[in-house]
Formats: structure tokens, C-alpha cells, sequence
């Protein structure tokens, strides 16, 4: 299938310089520039089927295990003409990332979109801030809500992002004027966050009038987004919050990466009600061109 739009975007990123000079200068001054120029694809059902279905395993996380992926990439390569990928190589290679919306009421069929929305009603009904969306995403009630699936990999640029939502806008008006099933009520976005917890390591050593400081202190974390659009599309939101994984993350030693404080991924749930969407799309546009 053709694509859609391509819309080339130069990055600058830094890569180390790869020279066998004995000489210890300083590395900055060594480092060179390196253009990516990045392309957004309609989803290709015939290249996409395995790097989506990792990009999905990567938003779920530990909780991916309890959904059907298969089916749902399936699914989402079933509607080629509404939502994006962003790949580097062209047409034919793996998408880097992804942003699609499903219609959780056309779809509630289908025993993946089944697994979702009882997993969200779930995790809704144990934070108060989500709690609404027990009810919201009842069949038997007046909505349509949307469930918005987004996901990169960790090393491409958040400035993607925009862009995949700007053509979802643009593609849902086009659908509707084909009196296709995408006229919502509200957009659901999944999406995921961690806080810095102390390492299972360090509590093993740490004194034990130390240790009992420190789970005192857990209430009070700090939320940190592995999408930092999220921040934005919360001044947009009906309700926003994030939720423990029913699996329990084997978080503190295996994701340090380097740092002092291990990571506690949790899930994440934004609602939007759809006249407030266009909204939050022209402000994340605004948000990273200010960047």
C-alpha cells in the first residue's frame, strides 16, 4: 500500500566519534552529528505485524501477558487508513512508532478488546481519580469511547508524536464523513509511568532505622511519564490516573539502568471528552515546537 504522508523530520542526535587516536582529547569535541530523517506510514498489514506487536508489549509491560496481542495487532492493522507509524528506512521496515485509536463499543466482540476494557474497568475501580471509567465503558451506556494506543521506542524523539496525532484527527474526520463507526464521545489514552524506588540491593544493606525512613517516604513519590505528552493532554482531562500492574514488576534491580534508584513502572489512563480533543492536540504541537 502507498503511504499516506511522509513528513521528514531532521533530527540531530549525537553519536560518539569513532576514532583510534591514542589522543585523550575531550570527547564533545570529537562527537559528530548524525540526520535521521523520519517518515509516518498508514499501517502496513503486510510489514508491521511483528514491530507493533513489540511496541504493544512494550506499553503493557509486565501486564502484557494477559492480552491476546496477536489479536489486537491484528486489529489494528484491520483499519490500514486510521493511525500511523513512524519508520526511517521506508515503507518496508519495522516501525520505530505507532499511535491508533480503537472503537472499545464497535469492537467489544472481540475477546482482545473484551480482555481490555475488563482490565481498565479493573484497575479504574482501585484509584479514585479513574474510578468514572467503570461505568464509562459500561456497553449499555451512551458512549463511544475511543482507546487511544501510542508507543515508541525509548531512544526516538518525543516530537514524533505530534504529528501521528494530527493525522489521526484529520483521518477520524475523514471517516466519519464516510459514515464509518469513529464519531466518539471520549478518547481513552493508555499510556505509562514510573516512580524511583530504592534498590532491593540497598535495602538489603541499609540500616534498619534508614529502610523504615524510606517506606515512609513511598506516599509521596514522584510520578515521572515515559511519554512526556501525557503532562499536556492532562489539562485537557475529564480524569487522569495511574494504576500498580496486576503483575508484579520485578522493577527495582533489573530496570536501574545505571542510576542510583531503581524504576516501579505503573500503568497510565488519560480521558479526554472529544470536544476538548482537538484541543489537546494543537497544544502538544505548540508544547514541542516551544521545546
Amino acid at each position: 500500500m502507498a503511504k499516506r504522508k511522509v513528513i521528514e523530520d531532521e533530527r540531530k542526535g549525537e553519536a560518539e566519534s569513532a576514532e583510534s587516536s591514542s589522543e585523550e582529547s575531550s570527547s564533545e569535541d570529537d562527537a559528530d552529528m548524525l540526520d535521521v530523517e523520519f517518515e509516518w506510514f498508514d499501517p502496513q498489514p503486510q510489514h508491521d505485524f511483528h514491530g507493533l506487536k513489540t511496541l504493544l508489549r512494550q506499553l503493557f509491560d509486565v501486564d502484557a501477558q494477559l492480552f491476546d496481542l496477536s489479536a489486537l495487532t491484528e486489529l489494528i492493522l484491520a483499519q490500514p487508513l486510521l493511525g500511523s507509524t513512524v519508520k526511517v528506512e521506508g515503507n518496508e521496515t519495522d516501525p520505530y512508532a505507532f499511535l491508533t485509536v480503537l472503537n472499545l463499543h464497535e469492537h467489544r466482540e472481540w475477546p482482545v478488546i473484551q480482555q481490555l476494557t475488563n482490565y481498565i474497568q479493573t484497575q479504574a475501580n482501585r484509584v479514585p481519580a479513574i474510578a468514572q471509567l467503570g461505568t464509562l465503558l459500561n456497553t449499555s451506556d451512551n458512549t463511544r469511547v475511543g482507546l487511544v494506543l501510542t508507543e515508541k521506542l525509548i531512544n526516538i524523539p518525543s516530537e514524533v508524536v505530534p504529528p501521528m496525532y494530527n493525522m489521526l484527527l484529520e483521518e477520524i474526520s475523514w471517516a466519519i464523513e464516510e459514515k464509518e463507526p469513529y464519531e466518539f464521545t471520549h478518547y481513552l489514552i493508555f499510556s505509562k509511568t514510573y516512580q524511583e524506588v530504592v534498590s532491593a540491593l540497598d535495602e538489603e544493606d541499609a540500616p534498619k532505622q534508614k529502610k523504615q525512613k524510606k517506606a515512609g517516604n513511598k506516599g509521596n513519590a514522584e510520578t515521572f511519564y515515559f511519554h512526556p505528552e501525557d503532562e499536556v493532554l492532562h489539562k485537557y482531562a475529564a480524569a487522569f490516573g495511574s494504576f500498580e500492574y496486576q503483575n508484579e514488576a520485578r522493577e527495582s534491580d533489573s530496570k536501574r539502568a545505571f542510576q542510583e534508584l531503581g524504576m516501579k513502572p505503573e500503568g497510565h489512563l488519560i480521558l479526554i471528552e472529544a470536544a476538548r480533543f482537538e484541543e489537546a492536540v494543537k497544544s502538544l504541537q505548540e508544547y514541542f515546537n516551544q521545546g
